[in-house]
């Protein structure tokens, strides 16, 4: 895997310096204004947003907007990569932000790509940089229980539930169930 990026400090990610990530059929990169449409009609999926836990539902191309507009304006510690694949066309989103003095990876792919390995792809890639910079850290994620098939991208990647809790899921408006999940780079397995 190339991967092209900034020097930074060990402790702290950058949205500015956000790398450029290479796989075998994918590049990752920092998400921009323009990918605003391709965001509202992967969002504007009920399937997809349903499994995400802040999105609003319906979801407008104006919400994409707003989300990346802070996300350029502000001094986030985080990393927002735009998957893509072929013709640079964002077709999901892999993001790792600090919560709580905690890192959390979050992901969602566009429906139309499902079942092909995508995620796994890229989830994997990002896990790899991440723990290149932050070998120490450990890296917090999780799914709603009815999302097996995310939990399997988790599982493949070395993944390992810490846990279950009730959270309240935006867009279906109630509480689910959620099982939250850890890796570090001792048990990460790469793709």
């Amino acid at each position: 895997m190339s991967m092209a990026y900034s020097t930074q400090s060990r402790h702290s990610i950058a949205a500015s310096t956000c790398p450029i990530l290479q796989t075998r059929r994918l590049k990752l990169r920092p998400q921009r204004l323009s990918d605003a449409g391709s965001i509202a009609q992967a969002l504007s999926d009920f399937e997809v947003t349903r499994m995400l836990t802040r999105v609003p539902a319906p979801y407008h191309r104006q919400d994409a907007l707003e989300w990346l507009i802070l996300r350029t304006v502000g001094t986030s510690p985080d990393w927002d990569f735009a998957i893509t694949c072929g013709d640079d066309t964002l077709i999901g989103v892999v993001s790792i932000e600090k919560r709580n003095q905690e890192w959390h990876l979050g992901y969602w792919l566009d429906r139309a790509h499902w079942g092909h390995g995508y995620m796994t792809e890229a989830v994997a890639a990002a896990l790899g940089r991440f723990f290149e910079k932050m070998p120490g850290d450990v890296l917090h994620s999780g799914v709603f229980a009815d999302n097996p098939a995310s939990l399997r991208v988790q599982e493949k990647l070395g993944f390992h539930i810490t846990g279950c809790h009730e959270v309240y899921a935006t867009p279906r408006s109630t509480m689910v169930t959620h099982i939250d999940t850890a890796v570090t780079a001792k048990t990460f397995r790469a793709w």
